[in-house]
């Protein structure tokens, strides 16, 4: 009735802290949002972006209709027009020059969506083409190397055992303003604060001083990008002196021996002048380390996005296997999501990259996709393989990536483009078709992602809070027809085609002996596409009812009937189940990693920069995709080049003044915030802004753009495990803007 008022539950979609909201719903808007103090991981806590998701859902700028370019203009068009369009322009390229010629970039927001978790590898595979990007590149994909040669698979990251630790080392990390990443962990701050209150400490290392090192019992200022100088440091003084303690995983680690061999080079008195920590302190560290009753190494973006990254990544691992601390309760551990099942027993293929290369520059593929700090040298570059049409699905390259002016202007030189996105904004701008989801308050949301990261398990679906839109497509469907089409099934295949096949498949590798697919399909509950493979997930997941199985497990209809949630207990240990190496144990040497260092002892005498660049996160944004949402933006201007006094003397700049930054790969200009809480030579500005480019239609962040960092990174510049871009510790000079 007009005039009701309703509450509704579900998981903020927003960032990976995966927090529960209560909405109040009143004539199919969602007027407000808060907390869900019954939830049964976040117990009420809510961060700035959650409380604004009304809305962000009900932005005016947001897309609900396809665009087709005509010209100069993008206008609004039929559902099957759109379609139709994509055949038409697509079709061609993929007939005359093959799958190579087409790219696509998957941007962060599909970790927060079911399609995206669902939908994206049938795309994939049906188009064929070897030229896949994401934002993985721009972030953590080191992580995921280092455990991929450590554990034998890229997924099976360990986080931080924060609710039970005594002692917790985070590097580049500012879970305060993050709500944690690559770690699931509702209110960090929080668990922090209790961490302390129990008797704990944490420590943080980080060129600022950032809100999580204002709040942390001690502070290490380290040279942007050295990480991995102080951790060797660690490993050699357990080594040498004797304070390696393996604990419960003895048996289950190979490679010490090799590990302590690689160390004998990264004495701390030797580190210490690279990395800026006293080796005094860095013995202190490793010893503080050995002796805590449990303690955790946490390391994260700050960590991944610079030139060892994925060293830095191996090496945090290292150190919390030496002190006893891997998959230990207080520790690190393996979290073991509701929609996965735990190996049948240890050992496996392991994992190995390189299966093909990239044309151009000849990068090795990791993780089946190739650097996105070489995509727009496959775009620019004539000959076999060229691509010629993009797809991107929920990402904004044009500024998350590496000398994004240049591929900027890369992408204007394209035969055709797809974007499947809610915004006309930096990247879709240049798109030929548009193809906008429905918004979230009307799609269920299951965490595929993060309940695989989550500091303890458990499981929590929610479904649609508003009536879906009549018109407007939900993104299952968009990328159901996206499959269809490229398989040649023409713009006008029904998407439930591919909907009935993959719930066909899911039962096939779920069929327990004695069972059919038609007796198990006749069980499966729920009214959506993606709601069926979820309740085939859960069913046959870790915890699941094994479709009658196990009365009390768990089910889509379980989940549906606890709107707060369901707790699944604290971490338990997974090891030697986790390990799929080939030896099944922890290969704590993998050969790639062990002459990497190498290169790591290199660079211990390299001449340092007078001055390098490093981003910073704010609690109010996500990337570049939540700056159209004024409660998010106002204030005063967060887009400011942040400066230590000693060097804005020494440059002859003042508070506000305008200063020019200039790289390799670009120039900006940005104001000057005067600030002890970066250290001397190290300059800093956010990531995700520079929302002034021409026909984007996103009126509020057009109205405070800042300035792109990214037009400063340097696409030549990657971690050469991983491919990972160099985003942090950037050679910049600086100058009064208008200054020769």
């Amino acid at each position: 009735m007009p005039g009701e008022t309703r509450t509704a539950y579900r998981t903020c979609p927003l960032c990976e802290a995966a927090c529960g909201l209560e909405l109040t719903v009143a004539d199919d808007r969602i007027v407000a949002a808060r907390g869900d103090s019954a939830h049964v991981f976040s117990h009420g806590f809510i961060c700035p972006k959650g409380a604004m998701f009304g809305q962000l859902s009900a932005d005016p700028d947001r897309l609900r209709r396809p665009l087709v370019r005509r010209g100069d203009r993008h206008e609004e068009v039929s559902w099957d027009e759109a379609f139709r369009a994509i055949e038409a322009g697509l079709g061609p390229i993929l007939q005359r020059y093959g799958p190579q010629s087409v790219a696509v970039y998957l941007g962060n927001p599909n970790v927060h969506t079911m399609a995206g978790g669902l939908y994206l590898s049938p795309l994939l595979r049906a188009l064929g083409s070897r030229n896949i990007f994401s934002a993985s590149t721009v972030d953590q994909m080191p992580k995921h190397v280092s455990s991929g040669y450590l554990y034998g698979s890229p997924l099976a990251i360990p986080v931080p055992d924060v609710d039970r630790t005594d002692l917790l080392l985070i590097l580049g990390a500012n879970p305060w303003e993050s709500n944690g990443s690559l770690a699931t962990a509702a209110d960090f701050p929080g668990r922090l604060k209790a961490l302390q209150a129990r008797g704990g400490r944490f420590i943080v290392v980080d060129p600022r001083r950032t809100r999580t090192a204002e709040h942390a019992d001690e502070h290490l200022a380290i040279r942007p990008g050295t990480d991995a100088y102080l951790l060797f440091g660690i490993v050699h003084t357990l080594v040498t002196e004797h304070l390696v303690d393996l604990g419960a995983l003895a048996g289950h680690v190979t490679g010490l021996t090799q590990v302590g061999e690689l160390a004998k080079a990264f004495a701390p008195e030797r580190v210490a002048a690279v990395c800026g920590v006293t080796a005094p302190r860095i013995r202190g560290l490793a010893r503080d380390l050995a002796a805590a009753p449990t303690a955790a190494v946490y390391g994260r973006i700050g960590t991944c996005t610079v030139e060892f990254g994925t060293l830095t990544s191996w090496l945090v691992d290292v150190v919390n296997v030496l002190t006893g601390n891997l998959d230990r309760p207080g520790g690190v551990m393996f979290p073991l999501a509701a929609h996965l099942r735990p190996h049948a027993r240890s050992g496996g293929k392991g994992f190995t990259v390189g299966r093909w290369h990239s044309r151009v520059r000849g990068l090795p593929e990791v993780k089946g996709e190739f650097p996105v700090a070489t995509l727009a040298d496959e775009i620019e570059t004539e000959g076999d393989g060229q691509v010629r049409a993009f797809v991107t699905v929920a990402g904004n390259p044009v500024l998350s990536t590496p000398n994004s002016g240049r591929l900027d202007r890369a992408l204007g030189g394209l035969d055709f483009m797809v974007s499947v996105d809610p915004y006309l904004n930096e990247t879709t701008r240049h798109a030929d078709v548009v193809l906008p989801p429905t918004d979230p308050a009307r799609k269920g949301h299951y965490d595929f992602s993060f309940l695989a990261l989550a500091v303890r398990n458990f499981a929590a679906y929610s479904p649609p809070v508003l009536p879906a839109d009549g018109s407007g497509m939900d993104e299952c469907d968009i990328l159901a027809r996206l499959t269809l089409l490229v398989t040649g099934q023409g713009a006008d295949a029904d998407p439930g085609m591919l909907h009935e096949q993959m719930l066909e498949q899911a039962l096939q590798r779920a069929l327990p002996a004695g069972r059919t697919v038609a007796e198990l399909r006749a069980m499966v509950d729920g009214t959506h596409p993606a709601e069926r493979l979820l309740d085939v997930a859960l069913r046959t997941g870790a915890y699941g009812d094994g479709f009658g199985a196990r009365p009390d497990g768990l089910s889509l209809a379980r989940l549906l009937a606890h709107p707060h949630g369901v707790d699944l207990g604290p971490l338990r240990p997974r090891i030697p189940e986790v390990l799929q190496t080939p030896s099944g144990t922890v290969e704590l040497c993998p050969a790639p990693i062990a002459a990497d260092v190498e290169r790591l002892r290199g660079a211990l005498d390299r001449e340092r920069d007078d001055l390098v660049l490093i981003g910073r996160r704010h609690l109010r944004s996500n990337n570049s995709w939540m700056h159209n949402v004024p409660a998010l933006v106002k204030g005063r201007d967060r887009c400011t080049l942040q400066m230590h006094p000693a060097d804005a003397a020494r440059l002859a700049l003042t508070d506000g003044d305008d200063a020019r930054v200039v790289s390799r790969a670009g120039t900006v200009s940005a104001p000057v915030e005067v600030t002890d809480r970066v250290m001397p030579g190290v300059v800093s500005l956010p990531h995700g802004w520079g929302h002034d480019l021409p026909g984007i239609r996103m009126t509020v962040a057009a109205a405070h753009p800042g300035v792109n960092s990214n037009v400063l990174t340097d696409e030549f510049a990657i971690d050469p495990l991983s491919g990972n871009s160099v985003l942090n510790g950037i050679p910049v000079e600086v100058k009064a803007a208008g200054r020769p």
